[in-house]
C-alpha cells in the first residue's frame, strides 16, 4: 500500500476564457489527492461539464455521448438521476453510478486528469466538513497498477462550482436541470483548471490473514462460503493529548470477534460441509475498503471460488435483537433462505431505512459484490428484547455521535454480548445453508453485479475493462487465448507480453511477441489476429498485452478474464496423467 498525504503548497485556479483568474482555498473550496501516486502533478486543462457522470446501458443513461475526455477536466454531481421508478437507477435507494468513487473510476477510464465532484449535502446525504475532515488528513490507497487514475481527485464547494459555471455564462441550477434528461450532453465551459497537486507518499504493507475448513465432496469443495470481517481502524492521533487511540471496539473489534467464534465453530465440526467455509480477516476499511478490495481483485487466485460473501461490520452488544439488517440479500436468489432462517431465529428483517445514502457501498462486502460475488453484512435492528424501537434509535444516535471514529469507541463493562452469539449463530446457519445449496447462488436479474458475476465466473471478457484508458481502443471482436495442450500436458505456466497494431479500419495487422515461453506465444499471436476494433480515422493505434496462463489445480468454470487494463489471465487445468507402476523388481 501507498499513504499519501496532500501538502499545504498545492494550488487550484480557475481561468476563465476573459476575466482574471480566481484561486482557491485548499480545504476551505476544495479537496483533492493526486490517485496517479506521484509526488508533484501540474495540470492547465480544460473543464467540460458532464452531469453526473454516469455511462449506464442497462438504464440507457449515457451522460458522455462519445465525448472524448482524454486530457480534460471533468466537472460533475455526485449522486444519480433524481427517480422514484424502481427500475430506474433503482429510484430512491443509490446504486454505485452515485457513488464519488465511481466517478473517479469512469472519467480515469476515459482519460481525464482531474475530476470535481460538486458537493451538495443533500446530494451526498453529509456536510462540507465531512469531505473536509476525510481529506484533510493522509489517505491509504493500494499500490497502483495499471488502471488508470487522476492527477487530481477532487471535491469541490457547491458555491465554488456556481461561480465556476458562472464563468461560462451559465446557471449551475439550469445545468443540474438538463444533467436529469437521457438527452444531456457534455458542456465544454471555456474555463481551464491551472493546478498543482503536492503530495507526501509513504509505502507500507499490510496484510489480509485468511484461513479455510476444507469442503467434503471433491466436486464441490473448489466452492467455499466466505465470512469476512475488517481488523483495522484509526491507529493512534498524536494530536490529541491523554486517551488518543482509535480502539475501533464496536468498529470492528465485535465483528473480528464473530468472525473468530465462526472459525472455532466450523473447525469443531465433526463433519465438514460439502463446500468449503474460507474466512479473511481484512485490513485497510477504514482506508476505503482497500483490504477486501484488494481480496476481491485477487480472488481468481484463490484455491476455492467464493459463491456467498457473509459479512460483519460494527456490531454493538446492546443485547438480544428481536430484527435484523441484511440489506443487499434481497439482491440475491439466497434471499428466501434468509428470510425462512430469520424467522426460525424470531427475527424480522429491517428495511434499509435510507437506500438514498447508498450504506451497502461502504463495507466490505462490496468489495466482493463488484467482482461479482452475492454479498451482503449481517447486522442487528433497532428493536431489542426488553426495549421499543425508539431505545435502540437512540443507542444509535449515541454512538454515533459521541464514539464512531472517535477514541472513545472502546470496551464498556455493560454490554450484553448475547445478541452478538446470536449474529454468530444466525450467520453460521445461513453458511451452512450455502454449503449445502444445489442451485448457485446468483444475483437477480439486472442487477447492477450481473454483469460481473458473468464475465469473472462464466468465462466472459469484459473489453471496456480490458481498454480501460483506452477510449480509441473499442473492441468489437475478441477471441481469447487458448491455454495450448501441450503447454497443459507439460505444465507450463507463465506470461506473454504481446504488442498489437490496429489499422484505421479496426483490424490488427501486426503482432509481436516481446516475452513468453514458445509454448505459449504462438496462442497469443493467433488470437490478436483475429481481434477487430471499431474504425477511427487517424494514425495507427497500438497497445502492449500481458497474457498470464495460468493453470487452476481445482475445478473452475473460469475460461479468460481481465483482473485489470491489459492483462489477460487464461485458466485451464492441467492435464492428468495416470500412470502404471510395475509390480515387478
Amino acid at each position: 500500500m501507498v499513504s499519501i498525504t496532500t501538502l499545504p503548497d498545492t494550488a487550484f485556479a480557475l481561468l476563465p476564457t476573459n476575466g482574471q483568474p480566481w484561486n482557491l482555498s485548499n480545504l476551505d473550496d476544495f479537496v483533492t489527492r493526486n490517485e496517479s501516486q506521484t509526488e508533484s502533478a501540474d495540470m492547465d486543462a480544460p473543464i467540460v461539464f458532464v452531469g453526473y457522470g454516469i455511462a449506464a446501458p442497462e438504464y440507457q443513461w449515457d451522460d458522455y455521448k462519445g465525448y472524448d475526455l482524454k486530457g480534460k477536466v471533468a466537472l460533475l454531481f455526485v449522486n444519480e438521476p433524481a427517480s422514484d421508478n424502481p427500475n430506474f437507477f433503482k429510484g430512491k435507494a443509490l446504486t454505485y453510478y452515485g457513488r464519488w468513487t465511481y466517478k473517479y473510476e469512469e472519467t480515469a477510464r476515459r482519460g481525464a486528469v482531474a475530476t470535481l465532484i460538486i458537493h451538495r449535502t443533500d446530494l451526498a446525504s453529509y456536510g462540507w466538513e465531512v469531505v473536509r475532515n476525510s481529506w484533510g488528513n493522509e489517505k491509504s490507497y493500494l499500490e497502483k497498477g495499471s488502471t488508470p487514475k487522476l492527477q487530481a481527485a477532487s471535491w469541490i464547494q457547491q458555491e465554488v462550482a456556481q461561480k465556476l459555471v458562472g464563468m461560462a455564462g451559465l446557471d449551475l441550477d439550469k445545468l443540474f436541470e438538463r444533467a436529469q434528461s437521457r438527452d444531456f450532453r457534455p458542456v465544454e465551459l471555456g474555463v481551464r483548471l491551472k493546478a498543482h497537486v503536492a503530495s507526501q507518499m509513504r509505502p507500507f504493507t499490510a496484510h489480509n490473514v485468511l484461513a479455510m475448513r476444507a469442503g467434503s465432496e471433491p466436486n464441490k469443495n473448489n466452492e467455499a462460503v466466505l465470512y469476512t470481517a475488517h481488523y483495522d481502524h484509526l491507529g493512534i492521533d498524536k494530536s490529541k493529548p491523554g486517551h488518543n487511540i482509535y480502539n475501533g471496539a464496536v468498529d470492528n473489534a465485535t465483528g473480528c470477534g464473530i468472525l473468530l467464534e465462526l472459525a472455532h465453530a466450523w473447525a469443531k465440526a465433526k463433519k465438514a460441509p460439502p463446500r468449503s467455509i474460507l474466512f479473511a480477516a481484512v485490513t485497510a476499511e477504514e482506508q476505503g475498503l482497500e483490504g477486501s478490495e484488494h481480496l476481491g481483485k485477487k480472488v481468481v487466485y484463490l484455491p476455492v471460488d467464493p459463491i456467498l460473501d457473509l459479512n460483519y461490520d460494527a456490531l454493538e452488544p446492546l443485547g438480544i435483537p428481536e430484527e435484523i439488517e441484511v440489506s443487499g440479500a434481497e439482491r440475491t436468489s439466497f434471499y428466501p433462505v434468509v428470510e425462512a432462517t430469520a424467522k426460525e431465529f424470531g427475527l424480522a428483517i429491517r428495511p434499509d431505512p435510507r437506500p438514498e445514502a447508498g450504506h451497502y457501498y461502504r463495507s466490505d462486502h462490496f468489495s466482493l459484490a463488484r467482482v461479482g460475488v452475492p454479498s451482503f453484512s449481517i447486522s442487528e435492528g433497532m428493536k431489542f428484547q426488553g426495549h421499543e424501537e425508539a431505545w435502540g434509535e437512540e443507542q444509535a444516535k449515541e454512538y454515533v455521535k459521541n464514539r464512531y471514529h472517535q477514541p472513545t469507541d472502546a470496551y464498556r463493562d455493560d454490554w450484553d454480548f448475547k445478541g452478538l452469539a446470536k449474529m454468530a449463530a444466525f450467520g453460521y446457519e445461513l453458511g451452512l445453508q450455502a454449503a449445502f445449496q444445489s442451485e448457485p447462488i446468483k444475483w437477480v436479474p439486472g442487477d447492477e453485479f450481473e454483469k460481473a458475476r458473468r464475465v469473472i465466473w462464466d468465462g466472459g471478457i469484459d473489453g471496456e475493462a480490458l481498454f480501460a484508458g483506452r477510449p480509441d481502443l473499442h473492441v468489437t471482436h475478441f477471441v481469447s487465448p487458448s491455454y495450448p495442450p501441450l503447454a497443459r500436458q507439460t505444465r507450463i505456466s507463465g506470461t506473454v507480453v504481446a504488442k498489437a497494431s490496429v489499422t484505421n479500419d479496426g483490424k490488427v495487422d501486426h503482432v509481436e511477441i516481446l516475452n513468453g515461453h514458445p509454448l505459449l506465444r504462438w496462442a497469443v499471436e493467433d488470437s490478436l489476429r483475429q481481434w477487430a476494433f471499431s474504425p477511427q480515422p487517424g494514425e495507427t493505434r497500438s497497445f502492449e498485452l500481458h497474457c498470464e496462463f495460468v493453470l487452476d489445480f481445482s475445478p473452475s468454470p473460469r475460461k479468460g478474464l481481465a483482473i485489470e487494463p491489459l492483462h489477460l489471465l487464461i485458466f485451464a487445468a492441467p492435464v492428468i496423467i495416470n500412470t502404471v507402476v510395475s509390480k515387478s523388481k
